[in-house]
């Protein structure tokens, strides 16, 4: 029943970029992702695996070997179920449309051909076309789907809204996910590789400060923090920097000099550093701590 659903989901998209002929509708009697196989390979016919190119505009960049192989072990037993979709290319060769997780499989299972839809398709469909598929269908990490959205709105020229149309996603979504490009490299690589989640991710990017990014990060891994408590921390930090805004008393902007030593510190114990000069040279160093975790790990810095 879940899987109907996510069809009738899809059809809205996909299909309208897929544009079918009448001539394949009449053949098939169905519409796209609901052609049995083997209409789809009598109606669309076969292709040779080895005049097939992959994608360019392909988003997803991972692939899980141990699925493939299950999904090439099935292929074996019970065939190729939904075809590839491809466009045609010069001098006789094919270009992957959407379908390289099919297509990988099939050549691992040996297959030497393998039935295939037949489209017409610009660089621009092929962009469209390969993201709504993978993301309907392949489950594309955050930073993945982050990523495409960014290729679509800069190669396409769309606006979030139109994008947000063509995958059936309100305008919200796309920016969360567009944000997350703002995070540092090394949560975007977690947040790829399945060390956060997307409601790790959603809480992070309303932190707009990095040192504070990467310390609820390295506390979410460190503790093995749920979503909940991850947003119970941020509530926490933001709380704690509402107060010390209230604080009176700014000192007069710090020197060139002074400036880089801060920035420097600040680099080095991965926090904010507040250094602080006074009119006869002297002044103080202000190195902030989140927790007692946090302290230790400055402690350790300081060789204390």
């Amino acid at each position: 029943m879940a899987a109907q659903q996510r069809k009738t989901g899809l059809g809205k998209g996909l299909g309208a970029l897929l544009n079918d002929s009448e001539e394949i509708k009449k053949k098939t009697g169905d519409t796209v992702g609901e052609v049995p196989a083997q209409k789809a390979a009598s109606a669309i016919g076969t292709i040779s695996i080895s005049k097939i190119a992959i994608n360019p505009f392909q988003p997803r960049t991972k692939f899980d070997e141990e699925a493939l192989m299950e999904l090439s072990e099935s292929i074996k037993l019970q065939g190729l179920i939904q075809p590839i979709t491809v466009r045609e290319a010069a001098h006789g060769t094919y270009q992957l449309i959407s379908g390289e997780r099919r297509l990988r499989a099939s050549k691992l299972a040996g297959l030497t051909e393998i039935p295939a839809y037949v489209r017409t398709a610009n660089d621009q469909q092929m962009l469209e076309m390969a993201l709504i598929e993978n993301i309907q269908r392949e489950n594309l990490n955050a930073i993945e789907v982050a990523l495409s959205f960014q290729r679509m709105i800069e190669e396409c020229n769309l606006k979030q809204e139109e994008l947000g149309e063509r995958v059936s996603k309100n305008r919200s979504t796309v920016t969360n996910y567009l944000r997350l490009l703002k995070l540092p490299p090394v949560i975007q690589a977690a947040i790829r590789d399945g060390q956060l989640s997307m409601g790790h991710a959603r809480a992070l990017i309303n932190v707009p400060e990095v040192d504070k990014q990467l310390y609820i990060y390295r506390e979410i891994v460190k503790k093995g923090l749920s979503v909940r408590k991850t947003e119970e921390l941020v509530r926490a930090i933001q709380q704690h920097a509402g107060n010390a805004s209230n604080k009176p008393a700014k000192a007069a902007p710090l020197s060139f000099q002074y400036q880089k030593i801060e920035d420097d510190l600040a680099s080095k114990f991965a926090t904010k550093v507040r250094l602080r000069t006074g009119k006869k040279g002297d002044g103080s160093i202000e190195i902030p701590f989140h927790s007692e975790d946090d302290l230790n790990r400055i402690l350790e810095l300081l060789d204390w």
